[in-house]
């Protein structure tokens, strides 16, 4: 697989950069999609589709860019586990730095985490413009996080991830660069810079030392970036001004839930604040807060609904096995894949269709009447539940 160069157009006096990409730039490398399992989604130029003029935003959260705001840096995502264990420590919660993410992705964690058999959740939250002091607490990566970074390139931190996985990882090396903890630790002479341990959260469990403890500096991983420093090359959704944004005219949804187990309450909650125009976030036990206190809150809820199979990808084929032998991990087929949306903003939420072609393209979405999605500047978080999830609205 060949270096791919995405960096073609420059918008906007500003300097921020926009590309053309490529839908078949990765034409050969057959790692990269799990052929036969979906349906080909169509090739996508990157280009958004609106015939509105296009302005200097911030690639990830769409907020036009002020005077001395420079957009060219690596983007930093850092994997995060999401169960109630890991939020909680001794009274204490543990989270940190999530309010910072432009993007926070929510997916399958893959583990028999929770009490009724089934998997958990995970987050990703991706840092670029604004970095968060400290991200914690940090745990492995998935083999979707491929397909969620790529049209984004930068570095992924994590403690690494089962063996198949890093490999698969490895494949799209032209795309972001995977920064495990004993990586970093090593690229900085074995002193810890970019990563560290909070003794307050090392326990013991049946014998064996684990923690919730290790965290991460997403300014001094960024440091170790030798590619990707231009930062984000797109814009990663199809922003446009709020007053434009496809949510003025939709439907209420002051509440939205979105569920991702079958037997048991494992559903992730949004409700609409007025007053700091934000959605507040909630996990199935009550408020999601982190170790200041404070509650997570987005302006944004994509929740993409698509296929997951429990296997392995075979890095050279592309082929997915699903159990796989040890060590089966959640595969979302959303490479050359499509798929139903809901997007929710301001209090309302409108619904469409998703596509995505090539690990690296964009995502593109459209509506059920056939037009574009506009979205409107802000964080967001994006649910990756499954394919038959029943996301509520009220």
């Amino acid at each position: 697989m060949q270096p791919v160069s995405r960096r073609t157009v420059l918008l906007g006096s500003l300097g921020i950069a926009g590309v053309a990409v490529s839908g078949g730039a990765l034409a050969g490398c057959a790692a990269q999609a799990p052929a036969g399992t979906v349906p080909p989604g169509p090739a996508s130029s990157g280009v958004p589709s609106s015939a509105t003029p296009q302005i200097p935003r911030w690639p990830l959260t769409g907020v036009p860019l002020a005077a001395g705001d420079d957009p060219q840096h690596v983007a930093v995502a850092v994997k995060v586990p999401d169960n109630k264990r890991e939020h909680i420590h001794n009274g204490m919660y543990v989270q940190q730095g999530i309010n910072d993410a432009d993007i926070v992705f929510v997916e399958n964690d893959g583990y028999s985490s929770l009490p009724s058999g089934e998997a958990g959740t995970r987050l990703m939250p991706v840092f670029h413009s604004k970095y968060a002091e400290a991200v914690q607490a940090v745990r492995s990566m998935r083999p979707v996080d491929a397909a969620l970074m790529a049209p984004i390139t930068g570095i992924i931190g994590s403690t690494g991830g089962t063996g198949w996985v890093l490999k698969y990882m490895k494949a799209f090396s032209n795309f972001f660069t995977p920064i495990d903890f004993m990586t970093a630790k090593a690229a900085f002479g074995g002193k810890y810079i970019a990563y560290d341990i909070n003794g307050k959260f090392v326990y013991n469990y049946t014998g064996v030392r684990r923690d919730k403890a290790v965290f991460c500096r997403p300014a001094k991983l960024a440091t170790l970036a030798k590619k990707f420093t231009g930062g984000p090359q797109i814009n990663y959704f199809p922003w446009a001004d709020e007053a434009e944004a496809s949510t003025v005219n939709g439907q209420p949804a002051a509440s939205v839930k979105v569920p991702w187990a079958k037997k048991m309450n494992w559903t992730m909650s949004y409700k609409w604040d007025e007053a700091t125009q934000s959605y507040k976030r909630y996990m199935p036990w009550g408020p999601h807060k982190l170790g200041d206190g404070k509650q997570v809150t987005t302006e944004n809820i994509m929740v993409i609904l698509a296929p997951i199979t429990y296997g392995r990808i075979n890095s050279s084929t592309g082929k997915i096995t699903e159990g796989g032998g040890s060590h089966p991990e959640p595969v979302y087929h959303v490479i050359n894949g499509t798929g139903k949306f809901f997007y929710a903003h301001g209090g309302k939420y409108v619904t469409g269709t998703w596509t995505k072609a090539e690990i690296n393209d964009p995502w593109v979405f459209t509506l059920d009447d056939g037009t574009p999605l506009k979205m409107a500047p802000g964080r967001t978080f994006v649910e990756l539940p499954g394919a038959s999830s029943k996301v509520a609205f009220a």
